[in-house]
């Protein structure tokens, strides 16, 4: 098997295994538990290709890469943890020895160990820890996963649905009361014409009978004062 079958599926699992890692940090207060056992297995599993490639690649620096990712994964869970689980540091292999094969020795000592990362694919034969049962068991559980997250956002919907509902149904109500409001406003200013109009008539009435009563007072003097110089 070359390096360009399995890099890639060990790539493919470091990128769901940080993803699973970042949902539990994120909800690490309410469920510090999320994801640990799936967390736990793909990190082994990582661990385990790893050790595998860096025994079977003289093509160190995708190895190195992957090894770099799963150190950080593995600090990302915890120390405590990671021992806990049996997920200990990969160690950095030695230098290659000076004396190397030829290259087609290489080539058949590179095909030799084949089996043993054979895991990473998907042939039924292979005697590896993570068989065509294994994979279909962790793609089920992703799926899962993904089920319940988008049963999460159904729900969250569902509510948002009902909450905007509700919000229509408060604007309606408002714009009634207003709509109401507004007629009561109508007819407040309607009696308030009514009342000033009322009000300008007797004013006027008033303005007119205080004349009349003037003059009369007037006449009524000026009678008394006649009758006064008379006698």
């Amino acid at each position: 098997m070359s390096s360009g079958t399995s890099n890639p599926k060990l790539t493919s699992l470091t990128t769901s295994t940080l993803s699973l890692l970042l949902e539990r940090q994120r909800l690490q207060t309410t469920h510090p538990t999320l994801h640990l056992q799936q967390i736990t297995s793909n990190l082994l599993a990582i661990r385990a290709g790893v050790l595998e490639l860096q025994q079977t690649q003289d093509d160190d620096g995708a190895v190195e890469a992957l090894r770099g990712q799963y150190e950080r994964l593995r600090s990302m869970l915890g120390e405590q943890e990671a021992n806990s689980a049996g997920l200990w540091s990969i160690p950095i292999p030695s230098p290659p020895s000076p004396t190397l094969p030829p290259s087609p020795p290489l080539h058949e000592r590179k095909a030799s160990p084949e089996p043993l990362y054979e895991r990473y694919t998907d042939d039924p034969e292979s005697p590896a820890e993570l068989d065509e049962g294994g994979i279909l068991l962790q793609q089920r559980q992703v799926m899962d996963v993904q089920d319940a997250h988008l049963d999460q956002l159904s729900s969250s919907i569902g509510r948002q649905h009902h909450i905007s509902l509700q919000i229509n149904d408060e604007l309606e109500v408002h714009t009634d009361l207003l709509e109401a409001l507004d007629t009561e406003l109508d007819g407040t200013d309607t009696r308030m014409t009514g009342a000033r109009k009322r009000l300008e008539r007797v004013a006027r009435g008033a303005k007119e009978n205080g004349s009349t009563v003037t003059i009369a007072l007037l006449i009524f003097i000026l009678l008394i004062l006649i009758v006064v110089f008379k006698t």
